[in-house]
This record gives structure tokens, C-alpha cells and sequence, in this order.
């Protein structure tokens, strides 16, 4: 049980720091999100760094620390913090390349799993990830649309999915906008129609978007309703619903949601990432909150925040 909550709390989308994350970055050079180099990232983080305060300000969140030197430190940390605030199990979703999230998962392996994060154009992509998932015991796959170097639905990438499928893994795929103040704001490829013909041509492969689709939510939904294998995982602030065009809150994501594709395919997720802030049970708590008041029954509230991700992650029978 965690605390006062009522219900296990399975946590579907958590990012273990390790300083710069190489693989990722090398995803972000290949897409253009900083075609000026260092100085260019250096002038859009120092413009962005205001807004990033006032954020933090709002939320009552501390300002960030570097990450521990040692990872295991930090591994350590972290089981710490779930096992205070009672969360049974939380994956993280990237944490510094394959080899290095599955260290992690390894040292806590009653508390921690972990995806592959590795670039899907690459060389051998899919028998990496038949790698990291029958060899290092890796749970799933995540990937930035926004930084793919081509479409989501290119026959190259066939491979990729055709391995995940078969092995039962689930693939999170990030669409919209990618990164914080003074990221990228679209990328070139991954949208929801990407999305959705992919998940059409490989129909027992499970599709998460996570973030409610960011600024595609009504196209995510759209695609959802039409692909039963698609799924939306709620993590973050979702912050982004401000930018809309039109008014928008957690409560009618949650319930637009809800009534869409149902309980089962929607998967609890925090986007917790970094110290002394821990583990964001603000998030957690306004969750459950909405869904508590929106009527939800106590099996839809348990599949939503435990037992969906079970499934998904091959915890359950």
C-alpha cells in the first residue's frame, strides 16, 4: 500500500540522471536541435533559465543538484525515496544508455525496471533491443519522435517493432514537444498519424504516449480510439495544457481520456528525475485526486495505477 492512498502505486515513467546522457544527445545532434553547437545550447539554457525558476517556484520545488558522482549512489537514493513513500515498483525509462539503466535496475531489482533508450535508426537497433531485453532484462523501449531521423512508420523501423512485438515488450513513445524552456518545439518526424499506421501494421505491440500526447492530444486521442493497442500514460506537470488554444485541465484530460479508450489502457507515470525534489508525489496525489473525483470505481483506479503497468511490464500472468 502507499500510505494513506488506499491503493499499490506502480510507477510507469521515471528518468535516472547519470550527468550527460550520451545517447541521447547523440539523437538530439542527429535531429538539428542545436545546429550552433555548445555556444548555441549554452545562450537557449541561459534564456530559458528564468522561466525554468518560475516553474520551480510555482510547484514549491527546490532548484535541482547535480547528480551523485557515484550512480550507485544515486540508484541507492533512490530506492530509498520509493520505499519511503511506498511505491512498490517504478521504471526508469531512460538512464545513460542500455548497459547503464540495467546496472541500476540490477542494484534494486525488488523496487527498479528499466527500457532501452537507444537511437532506432541505428545500426542493428533490433537486435540491440533483443539485447537489452533477453540479456540485461530491460522491460520495454522509449523513444523521442522528436528526434527521430524519420518517420515512424518508415519500413526501416519494421525490424524494431517486429522485435518488440514478439518479445511482448512495450514501446513508450514520446511525441510533441521534447525537452523544457527553449527546447524543440516540433520535430520533423513522429506525429500522431505516424503513430497510428505503425500501430495499425503491428497490432499486438503496445504503443504508450506518454504525457497525454502533449500539444497532439486530440489527434493521440483520435488515434487511440482507432488502435486498441495504443495507450496514453499520464506523466509530468502537464504544464502544457496552458499553451493550448482552448481551455484545458488534468481533470479533462483525465476524463476525456477515461471516456475515450477506458481504464485499461491508461498508465500512471510521475516523470520524476531529479534531487532534492524526489520522488514527485505532488503529481501522484493531484492524479488520483481527479480520478477520485471523477468517480472512478476502485478496480478502474487500481488497473490505472498499478495493475495497467503490471501488465505491461510482464509482472503479472
Amino acid at each position: 500500500m502507499s500510505g494513506d492512498r488506499g491503493l499499490e502505486i506502480v510507477d510507469f515513467h521515471l528518468h535516472f540522471r547519470i550527468g550527460a546522457d550520451e545517447t541521447i544527445r547523440a539523437c538530439e545532434h542527429e535531429a538539428g536541435m542545436h545546429p550552433g553547437g555548445d555556444h548555441e545550447r549554452s545562450v537557449r539554457a541561459a534564456g530559458a533559465a528564468p522561466y525554468a525558476a518560475q516553474w520551480r517556484r510555482a510547484w514549491s520545488f527546490p532548484d535541482p543538484e547535480p547528480p551523485a558522482e557515484r550512480w550507485q549512489d544515486e540508484a541507492d537514493r533512490w530506492a530509498e525515496e520509493l520505499r519511503t513513500h511506498r511505491i512498490s515498483k517504478a521504471v526508469f525509462v531512460t538512464g545513460g544508455g542500455n548497459d547503464s539503466v540495467a546496472d541500476v535496475v540490477d542494484r534494486h531489482p525488488d523496487l527498479l525496471l528499466g527500457f532501452a533508450h537507444h537511437d532506432p535508426y541505428g545500426p542493428d537497433a533490433a537486435a540491440e533491443l533483443e539485447r537489452a531485453v533477453t540479456e540485461r532484462g530491460l522491460r520495454g523501449l522509449k523513444l523521442f519522435a522528436p528526434l527521430l531521423r524519420g518517420p515512424l512508420d518508415d519500413p526501416a523501423l519494421d525490424p524494431l517493432w517486429g522485435t518488440a512485438q514478439r518479445l511482448r515488450v512495450p514501446v513508450l513513445i514520446h511525441i510533441g514537444h521534447y525537452g523544457s524552456a527553449g527546447g524543440l518545439t516540433f520535430g520533423r518526424y513522429g506525429g500522431p498519424d505516424e503513430l497510428a499506421r505503425m500501430a495499425r501494421r503491428f497490432p499486438e505491440l503496445s504503443v504508450v504516449v506518454p504525457h497525454f500526447g502533449v500539444q497532439h492530444v486530440q489527434e493521440l486521442f483520435f488515434a487511440a480510439w482507432g488502435c486498441p493497442n495504443i495507450l496514453v500514460d499520464t506523466s509530468g506537470s502537464n504544464q502544457w495544457v496552458r499553451w493550448m488554444p482552448y481551455k484545458l485541465t488534468l481533470e479533462d484530460l483525465f476524463r476525456r481520456c477515461y471516456e475515450t479508450i477506458g481504464p485499461d489502457r491508461i498508465v500512471y507515470g510521475s516523470d520524476s528525475s531529479w534531487f532534492p525534489r524526489g520522488y514527485v508525489t505532488r503529481y501522484l496525489d493531484d492524479q488520483l485526486r481527479v480520478c477520485r473525483e471523477l468517480g472512478m470505481p476502485d478496480d478502474h483506479l487500481r488497473a490505472i495505477f498499478a495493475g495497467n503497468a503490471e501488465r505491461l511490464l510482464g509482472l503479472t500472468d
